[in-house]
């Protein structure tokens, strides 16, 4: 996954271009990475809950693994 890591004064702030308002923050380059990690997670559990909320009745939802 590609993400945007900015330096400023206070720290590193992080986002990841690919997930629209996924946005993190850290003191240092590390610290950013690993919050981006959790806020990257918590994206995307909210996502998947709000997409099965707008599935047709009798839809189901898998998990699969994808090699890529």
């Amino acid at each position: 996954m590609k993400i945007v890591l900015i330096r400023s004064d206070e720290g590193y702030s992080v986002s990841v271009p690919g997930l629209p308002g996924c946005h993190s923050q850290g003191s240092t380059e590390a610290e950013a990475i690993d919050n981006i990690k959790v806020a990257v997670q918590e994206y995307l559990d909210v996502k998947s809950d709000l997409e099965e909320k707008d599935l047709a009745e009798g839809a189901e939802v898998r998990e699969i693994e994808l090699a890529v």
